[in-house]
């Protein structure tokens, strides 16, 4: 089968013939229809965040056609629509019992640790695979399970409650996700903070206030607040900089939860920024399996909208997925690019 495999750190990925996964008794065959590129699928060809081994085939947001399954299957039969939960974990440990499968000592991220979804197959275990309603096309399922779904476990990490605030600190995929889901959780106002003017209009069509962070974004959100600043701050982009905008924007107890990768660290005023408001900065790892029902009825009543220009489509060739990837190291227009 064709794969786009990342072969050496800091290259442009390359196409490569590869043999279709051989299944196991548990195992589950996907046909990809499509396959979102994350951001951090750049960060992993940079080597900001590293990868188990190479050659390897990214991907970690999919969705498909089941081809075929192994003996023990139970749930899944051929032609089911499906999409992935990236994490492949023992089911069996303490932290997957306790469902927080992302801190299981034996657990695999499809696409970093194991071979991914930019392939015309991807071979899983059945417990990583959900049924996708059919309300919900393939490219939107294929984002859900990454962009979306770690959008809100960060709220939920962050404890968003009703009659609350929050700022997004980026308006990518994550980003709109977030906006509209914190909306969804009861938040009375969302800030959308960017340097991006189009993504600002994207933030002000989902209900956000923009929030033009080439000017002080600290100061805007405390002057619209009143003083006050919000109860919950997401960093999506994964900079030192927004970090710390992140948690100086926070109001008396508020929370910001940290979601982008980076090598940068960040300072932080421990009296003026944390103690002096019992503030909070809570590390956000990955999402749950357990969240991802909750997430697709959402998609499939429509009361997450991933339509409309949001979505860029490319084919699964390896200029065009290294050009995505590109445009995502220099914070380009793009929302969401999906290989289909």
């Amino acid at each position: 089968m064709k794969a786009i495999r990342l072969t050496r750190i800091g290259a442009p990925l390359e196409e490569q013939a590869v043999e279709v996964p051989r299944l196991g008794a548990h195992d589950v065959l996907v046909r990809v229809c499509a396959a979102g590129i994350c951001h951090s699928d750049a960060h992993y060809r940079a080597g900001v965040s590293p990868v188990a081994r190479l050659p390897l085939t990214l991907g970690h947001e999919v969705a498909g056609l089941v081809e075929e399954t192994g003996k023990a299957v139970q749930n899944f039969r051929p032609g089911h629509r499906v999409c992935i939960h990236y994490l492949v974990t023992c089911g069996e440990c303490g932290h997957c019992r306790a469902g927080n499968e992302q801190f299981c000592a034996r657990a695999e991220m499809i696409g970093k640790h194991r071979d991914g979804g930019y392939a015309e197959f991807i071979a899983v275990p059945e417990r990583s695979v959900f049924a996708l309603p059919d309300e919900v096309p393939f490219e939107h399922g294929a984002i859900l399970m990454c962009s979306s779904a770690t959008s809100l476990h960060a709220l939920r990490k962050a404890r968003l409650r009703g009659g609350e605030t929050v700022a997004i600190f980026g308006i990518g995929g994550l980003g709109v996700s977030a906006i509209q889901l914190a909306r969804k959780l009861g938040a009375t106002e969302v800030f959308g903070v960017d340097i991006n003017p189009h993504k600002l209009k994207l933030a002000a069509r989902f209900g956000a206030i923009p929030i033009d962070a080439r000017n002080d974004p600290v100061e805007q959100i405390r002057a619209l607040t009143n003083g006050r600043g919000v109860d919950v701050a997401l960093e999506l982009v994964g900079l030192g900089r927004t970090m710390r905008q992140a948690v100086q924007s926070l109001a008396v107890l508020g929370r910001a939860a940290i979601v982008g990768l980076t090598r940068e660290t960040f300072e932080v005023a421990p009296y003026s920024e944390l103690l002096n408001k019992e503030a909070e900065i809570i590390g956000v790892s990955d999402h749950l399996a357990s969240e991802i029902p909750a997430l697709l009825e959402l998609a499939r009543s429509r009361d997450l909208d991933l339509s409309a220009g949001l979505i860029r489509e490319i084919p699964l060739e390896a200029d065009a997925v290294n050009d995505a990837l590109d445009r995502l190291d220099n914070f380009g227009d793009d929302v969401r690019v999906v290989i289909r």
